[in-house]
C-alpha cells in the first residue's frame, strides 16, 4: 500500500458496507500509520483496478489488522484471504505471532469471514476507547 493509493482506497472503503471511517483515516492519519508500519499494509489490483485493501501494524508484541475490504464484484475469489496471509507473513517476519482485529458488532459479513479463515472470537474481554481531548469518547 502506498500513500499515492489514498484516493482510490478511500473510495473503496466508502463503498464497503460494515467499514466505518474515522478521523484517523484522513490522509494525515494514514500517512502516519504507513510510516510507522512500513511494508505491512497491502492492496490488491485486478486489471488495473483496486479490488481490495488491508492495513496491518503492530505494537512490538501483537499485530493488528484493519480495514480489510474487498469490493463486492471481487468477493469469493480468495482476495481477502490472500491479503490477510500477506499481512500475517509480514508480521511473522517481524517476530509477531499473535494478531487481533476489531469487527463492528453488526458486521455479519466480516464476522463470518474471520471465523471461516480460522480466527477465534474472544469472549473474555471488551474493548474500551478514549479519544484524547474529547469528553465524548467513542
Amino acid at each position: 500500500m502506498e500513500l499515492s493509493d489514498y484516493q482510490s482506497i478511500i473510495k473503496l472503503w466508502t463503498q464497503s458496507e460494515g467499514l466505518q471511517l474515522r478521523d484517523a483515516d484522513s490522509i494525515e492519519g494514514i500517512t502516519k500509520y504507513l510510516n510507522r508500519n512500513p511494508g505491512l499494509s497491502f492492496v490488491c489490483e485486478v486489471d488495473g483496478h483496486l479490488a481490495g485493501t488491508i492495513m496491518c501494524g503492530h505494537d512490538g508484541k501483537r499485530g493488528y489488522i484493519q480495514h480489510l475490504a474487498v469490493l463486492k464484484g471481487y468477493r469469493k475469489q480468495g482476495i481477502g484471504e490472500k491479503l490477510m496471509s500477506h499481512c500475517l507473513e509480514a508480521l511473522r517476519q517481524e517476530g509477531i505471532s499473535k494478531s487481533h482485529i476489531h469487527v463492528l458488532d453488526n458486521n455479519e459479513l466480516a464476522k463470518a469471514f474471520w471465523v471461516k479463515v480460522g480466527w477465534k472470537k474472544r469472549t473474555d474481554l471488551q474493548v474500551y476507547s478514549y479519544i484524547n481531548g474529547d469528553e465524548k469518547s467513542a
